[in-house]
C-alpha cells in the first residue's frame, strides 16, 4: 500500500480515540473549555448517559463569529503559540484537539456569542472533509456546546460503552472532580430532564467546607486533617482523613496540579509513604489536596488525557508532599495524645480538670446528635460509655477527703486507685509567671516549676532511642555540609549511634549530607547543630545514646523561651507521662515548694 495524507475525518478520529474514551471523557474536555473561558456557570445536560446527548452551556467569554469555524478545526487553540508557551502552561487545555475530535464522532454543533457582538453565531461540521458551516442563532453572552449521538459513526467504539447508569456515573464523577477544583464556579448536572447535582459557587472558608462535605459526605468531614504547607514557591493546601477514618472513606483520592484534575504516580506515592505507619495492608489514605507549582516545573503535556505530569525536580516535589502530610498526621496524633492524657488523668488526680483540658467528660453522659447517635469523636465517645452506677461511685470518690498523715485512711479510700493516684501527678496548673515559671497547686502544697528544665527533662526523654532507636524523618531538602577530615571520620566510626538516634548522614567527598533527623530535633537549625554535635563526639572516649540525648536537650535550651498558659499545661501533662520518675524524686532546680504558712499567719487576726 502507497503512503497517502489521511483524510481529515479519518485522522481526528484516530485522535478521537486518545482524547474520547467514553462520553465522560467528552464531558471533561468541554467543561475544561469552559473554565479556561472564565465562565462563573456552567450546565451540564446528558441524556442516557451521554450516548444520546451532552450539552454543556456556559457564561464565559464566548468565541468571535470569525473564529467558530476554526474553532472545529484541528490543532487550533487560542491557549498557547509558541514553544515558550507550552513550557508554563496554566489553562486546562492547550493541544487545540477536543473539539475537532468530538465532532468526527458525533453530531456537534457550537453557539456562542461575545459581548462584543450584537448577536449569536452556530457553527457545525459535517462531511468527508468537515466543512464548517456558520449561521445566526439567538443566545446569550457566552456558549453552548451540544454532542448528539456519541459514536454513531464509529460502531466499534460504541459498542464497547457501558449502560446508561455505568456512564453516568463516571460523568458524575468527573463533575464531582471539577467542583472539587473551581469552587468560586457554580455547576449544575442534570440526566434525562432531571437535575441531579448543584453546586453553588462559594467564596469564604466556611461555605468551602460546606461544598467539601457535599461532594465528598459527612464521614470525610468528621475525620479531615487540614493542610496548609509552603516552602520556596511550592504549595499543599486541602485536607486528608486521619487514620481512624480512611477504612470509611478509602475511595476518596482527589489530587490537583495548578487546579488540574491528577492521578499521578508520584504524588499517590509520596502521600501512601506519609500514612504507610499508620494504615493496615487493606487500607488507603483518602484526602483532597491542591498542590501550587511554578508551571515551568512542571511538564503536563506527557499523557493524552492530561490525567498525568512530569515534574522536573521530582524528588524534591515528592520529599515536599511527604513532609506536607506527615506533618499534619503528626500533628493530629500529639494533640490528639495530649487531649486523651489529659481527659484520662485529670479527674484521677484532681476535683478540678486544668484549664486546658476541657469539661470532665467522666462526669455527664455523652452529648447526643438529633439522629441518636454520639456527637463526639470515636475515641471520646468510648471514653464516655459507663454505666450510671460507675458514674456515681466515681463521683463519690471525688468528694472524699483526702486523709491527713496523722490520721489512718478510711479502708474504701485506701483500696480505690483514684485517691491513691493523686499523688502521682505536678497538680494543677494556676497560672505562669514572668513566662518561665508553672505555679502548681498539689493538695494544700503550691509550688513553683522551672519550664525551661521541665523542657530540657522532656526533650531528654523524647530523644531516648530505646530498643527500636528513634524513627528518622526525611528531610525535605537534604543538607549539603561541609565538615573537616576529623569530624567526617568521628561521623563513619559513630554511624550506629547516629542511626540508634534517628539521624541519617553520609558521606560524599569532602562532605556530609544530613537527610534525616528524629522529630524533636526538626526545629533546630541543623548546619549548626550537626557539625557541633560531632565536634562532640570526638571529645567523648565512648559515647552512649544516653549521653547523646543529654547533650542534645542542653544544647535546645539555649535560647529562652516565653511560656504561655496552654504550653505550659501541655509540657506538664507530657513530663508526667513520659517522665514519670519525676514525680517521686525531682531533680534539683525543677521544682521549689512555696513557704505560705507563714502569709496565712499573716493574715490571721487575733
Amino acid at each position: 500500500m502507497s503512503i497517502q495524507i489521511l483524510p481529515p475525518q479519518l485522522a481526528n478520529q484516530i485522535a478521537a480515540g486518545e482524547v474520547v474514551e467514553r462520553p465522560a471523557s467528552v464531558v471533561k474536555e468541554l467543561v475544561e473549555n469552559s473554565l479556561d473561558a472564565g465562565a462563573t456557570r456552567i450546565d451540564v445536560e446528558i441524556e442516557k448517559g451521554g450516548a444520546r446527548l451532552i450539552r454543556i452551556r456556559d457564561n464565559g467569554c464566548g468565541i468571535h463569529k470569525a473564529e467558530l469555524a476554526m474553532a472545529l478545526a484541528r490543532h487550533a487553540t487560542s491557549k498557547i503559540a509558541s514553544l515558550d508557551d507550552l513550557e508554563a502552561i496554566m489553562s486546562l487545555g492547550f493541544r487545540g484537539e477536543a473539539l475537532a475530535s468530538i465532532s468526527s464522532v458525533s453530531r456537534l454543533t457550537l453557539t456562542s456569542r461575545t459581548a462584543g457582538q450584537n448577536e449569536a453565531w452556530q457553527a457545525y461540521a459535517e462531511g468527508r472533509d468537515m466543512d464548517v458551516t456558520v449561521k445566526p442563532a439567538a443566545h446569550p453572552c457566552g456558549t453552548t456546546l451540544e454532542v448528539l449521538d456519541l459514536f454513531y459513526n464509529t460502531p466499534a467504539r460504541r459498542k464497547f460503552m457501558r449502560t446508561e447508569k455505568t456512564e453516568f456515573t463516571h460523568i458524575d464523577e468527573v463533575i464531582r472532580r471539577i467542583a472539587l477544583a473551581r469552587f468560586d464556579v457554580a455547576i449544575s448536572l442534570s440526566h434525562n430532564g432531571k437535575l441531579m447535582r448543584q453546586y453553588r459557587a462559594v467564596s469564604d472558608e466556611k461555605q468551602r467546607e460546606r461544598r467539601l462535605g457535599a461532594i465528598c459526605g459527612t464521614a470525610f468531614m468528621q475525620h479531615a486533617l487540614r493542610i496548609d504547607w509552603q516552602h520556596d514557591g511550592l504549595g499543599l493546601r486541602g485536607w486528608v482523613v486521619d487514620p481512624s477514618g480512611s477504612r470509611q472513606v478509602s475511595d476518596l483520592q482527589y489530587c490537583y496540579v495548578n487546579g488540574r484534575m491528577m492521578r499521578d504516580k508520584l504524588i499517590n506515592h509520596a502521600i501512601r509513604q506519609a500514612f504507610q505507619t499508620q494504615l493496615q495492608d487493606d487500607q488507603q489514605p483518602a484526602y483532597v489536596l491542591y498542590l501550587e507549582i511554578d508551571p515551568h516545573q512542571v511538564d503536563v503535556n506527557v499523557h493524552p488525557a492530561k490525567h498525568e505530569v512530569r515534574f522536573h525536580q521530582s524528588r524534591l516535589v515528592h520529599d515536599f508532599i511527604y513532609q506536607g502530610v506527615m506533618s499534619v498526621l503528626q500533628a493530629s496524633a500529639t494533640a490528639l495524645s495530649t487531649t486523651l492524657h489529659a481527659e484520662e488523668l485529670a479527674p484521677r488526680w484532681q476535683p478540678e480538670n486544668r484549664q486546658a483540658a476541657g469539661g470532665n467528660h467522666f462526669a455527664q453522659p455523652a452529648a447526643r446528635r438529633s439522629d441518636g447517635a454520639s456527637a463526639l469523636p470515636a475515641w471520646q465517645a468510648k471514653e464516655n460509655t459507663y454505666s450510671k452506677r460507675e458514674g456515681a461511685v466515681y463521683q463519690h470518690l471525688l468528694k472524699t477527703p483526702q486523709a491527713s498523715a496523722a490520721e489512718p485512711a478510711p479502708r474504701p479510700a485506701a483500696k480505690e486507685p483514684p485517691l491513691a493516684a493523686h499523688a502521682q501527678s505536678f497538680g494543677r496548673l494556676l497560672t505562669v509567671l514572668q513566662n518561665q515559671y508553672a505555679l502548681l497547686e498539689q493538695g494544700e502544697n503550691l509550688l513553683l516549676m522551672a519550664l525551661p528544665i521541665a523542657s530540657r527533662w522532656l526533650k531528654q526523654a523524647q530523644l531516648q532511642p530505646g530498643e527500636t532507636g528513634l524513627k528518622p524523618q526525611p528531610l525535605l531538602i537534604p543538607v549539603r555540609l561541609k565538615i573537616a577530615g576529623p569530624e567526617r571520620v568521628t561521623a563513619q566510626e559513630n554511624t550506629s549511634l547516629l542511626s540508634q538516634m534517628g539521624i541519617d548522614l553520609q558521606a560524599e567527598g569532602d562532605h556530609l549530607i544530613l537527610r534525616a533527623v528524629p522529630l524533636p530535633l526538626r526545629t533546630q537549625n541543623l548546619q549548626i547543630l550537626i557539625p557541633e554535635l560531632l565536634g562532640y563526639l570526638a571529645r567523648q572516649q565512648t559515647p552512649s545514646a544516653t549521653q547523646l540525648a543529654q547533650w542534645l536537650a542542653r544544647r535546645e535550651d539555649r535560647e529562652a523561651q516565653n511560656w504561655n498558659h496552654s504550653q505550659a499545661i501541655t509540657l506538664v501533662a507530657e513530663l508526667e507521662r513520659l517522665c514519670p520518675q519525676l514525680l517521686k524524686s525531682p531533680p534539683s532546680g525543677l521544682l521549689q515548694a512555696l513557704e505560705i504558712e507563714s502569709a496565712i499567719n499573716a493574715l490571721k487576726h487575733e
